[in-house]
C-alpha cells in the first residue's frame, strides 16, 4: 500500500476524539466521508497508525508546551 499518512487525516482523527461523538474504532468510516479519496483499506490503516502513534505524538505536545 502506497498510502501517504497526510497530517490532515489525524488532525482530523484528533478533533474527532475531542468531541466524543464517536467509539474511535469506528472512526475510518467518518474519515473516509471526509476524505472520500480513501478506500476502505486506507482508511483503515490511517486509523491504526494514529491509535500507534497517539501517545507519543500527545505526550510530545504536552512536553512541549511546558517548557
Amino acid at each position: 500500500m502506497s498510502t501517504i499518512i497526510n497530517e490532515e487525516y489525524f488532525k482530523f482523527l484528533d478533533a474527532l476524539r475531542e468531541q466524543g461523538s464517536v467509539n474511535m474504532f469506528g472512526a475510518a468510516e467518518p474519515l473516509r466521508q471526509m476524505f472520500p479519496d480513501l478506500d476502505e483499506t486506507e482508511s483503515k490503516y490511517i486509523l491504526t497508525e494514529w491509535m500507534k502513534t497517539y501517545d507519543k505524538r500527545h505526550r510530545s505536545l504536552a512536553t512541549a508546551s511546558t517548557i
